[in-house]
């Protein structure tokens, strides 16, 4: 049995001069030759471990030196020492590189690459928004590692909710589950948002997550509608509401004060209280100038090739998800089970996290969020959709979250209208244990690469 491990663990180290030519960036691969050991087999699951060492309340940090005497310290990375799309860029460049040479370990490695990301939400759809722009002909399939808070695109593959050991034997059960696990498509979901603004002023200051970004500024010679468009991707969730409102002032706390926040069990129990102090569960004695979605919010959707719809908003839903994978708020399926009757009724599909579909549903406040704890419990499922359209007015901000990552969205004056439209934006892969929650289709089970 032990023979067994260290030979899986053998194979899933990538060769040295491998990483060592990519990370040189040079056009010439004469030096790969020099480098290369003549006796080396190709690796048949060669992975690349991609760690936030800040994350997990800097436990990631101490997640790294194990995986480095496991593999090979140069396929371990600090994403707090270099950027993913610098990294994966030099990587996957190298190997392209070794490969037009005639390299077929090197073909190997790139035909068979796997990536370790360990992080929180945030993190991963980090990785994965970065493969997705790089539009590669085969896109590796990640791995998500819990170290964050929610954990929930890492529940929902089999990951587990509790960051992982980070002593040597726990590090390597996990590469065998690495190893052995299987891959699975997931849909990508682009949100493009026009803020409008004045003429020679921008929102660039704005401090936007990590999958959203500035795509066109006001200034730009083909804006003719004196716009601030920002552009983003998400593989979970993307919320508008109370919920945004209280992670983004978790967020804030943590940023401030990140020695208080090495505990798991802690950070959520400070999550719960602040969203207590926020005014998520008790707004009529705390915030009452708290509004629901509806009073400054309109949205519209539209399922596959169907026209645009409004979706009716009863006026006590404060936060408003649109879902992709069953695990919010630490696990919890926000959607839930619904009876073959209400399915039938409504013309509702079972989800899927290939199909193209994203599940809307809104909460009223804290107390409806935590029906999810008991059997049966859900939010209120409002509508699927292949399309969403949102139109923002009457503040002068809200709160938004994506995959993990919560910011405060500043908004024009109240006669002008901000809109974001969230449209499918293709599929990544990422790999599952037997213990994933989440259903895809048969057919993208049995080849997910044709999926893309």
């Amino acid at each position: 049995m032990e023979d067994d491990t260290e030979h899986i663990i053998y194979n899933m180290r990538i060769p040295e001069y491998i990483m060592q030519v990519s990370m040189q960036q040079s056009s010439d691969c004469l030096s790969a030759k020099m480098l290369r050991d003549p006796h080396i087999n190709p690796p048949k699951l060669p992975t690349l471990v991609l760690v936030n060492s800040k994350s997990g309340g800097q436990r990631g940090q101490q997640f790294l030196s194990p995986c480095r005497v496991l593999l090979t310290p140069a396929q371990v990375v600090d994403l707090n020492e270099v950027q993913p799309e610098t990294l994966l860029r030099r990587v996957l460049g190298g190997l392209d590189r070794l490969c037009k040479e005639g390299d077929h370990i090197a073909a190997a490695v790139n035909e068979n690459l796997r990536i370790i990301v360990a992080g929180g939400d945030g993190t991963i759809g980090w990785v994965l928004g970065t493969l997705a722009n790089m539009k590669l002909s085969h896109t590796p399939p990640v791995a998500p590692i819990p170290f964050g808070t929610g954990n929930n695109f890492h529940f929902s593959f089999g990951w587990g909710r509790k960051n992982v050991g980070t002593d040597l034997n726990s590090v390597r059960s996990l590469l065998i589950d690495v190893a052995k696990a299987r891959v699975l498509p997931i849909d990508s979901w682009l949100a493009t948002m026009k803020v409008p603004v004045a003429s020679k002023e921008t929102l660039e200051h704005i401090t936007m997550p990590q999958p959203m970004h500035a795509l066109d500024l006001p200034s730009s010679p083909n804006n003719k509608d004196n716009m601030q468009i920002f552009g983003g991707r998400f593989w979970n969730y993307f919320s508008l509401g109370m919920d945004a409102q209280v992670a983004f002032a978790f967020h804030q706390e943590r940023q401030n004060y990140p020695k208080s926040f090495k505990s798991q069990l802690k950070n959520q129990s400070t999550y719960g209280m602040i969203g207590c102090a926020q005014g998520w569960y008790c707004v009529r004695c705390f915030h009452p100038a708290s509004r629901s979605i509806n009073y400054f919010g309109k949205i519209e959707y539209a399922k596959h090739d169907e026209d645009w719809q409004e979706l009716a908003l009863s006026p006590n839903i404060r936060s408003i998800i649109f879902l992709n994978l069953p695990s919010f708020s630490g696990g919890f399926d926000p959607w839930g089970h619904p009876s073959h009757g209400i399915s039938e009724k409504r013309s509702l599909t079972e989800p899927q996290i290939d199909d193209g579909i994203l599940e809307i549903v809104g909460f009223r406040d804290g107390w409806h969020g935590l029906s999810l704890l008991f059997p049966g419990g859900h939010g209120t499922r409002l509508a699927q959709a292949h399309r969403i359209r949102l139109e923002i007015s009457s503040v002068n901000h809200t709160y938004m979250r994506m995959d993990g990552e919560p910011w405060l969205q500043p908004l024009p004056e109240k006669d002008s209208l901000t809109t974001m439209e969230i449209s499918h934006g293709g599929c990544g892969f990422v790999l599952a244990t037997e213990r994933s929650i989440v259903k895809t289709s048969k057919s993208s089970e049995q080849n997910p690469q044709n999926k893309k």
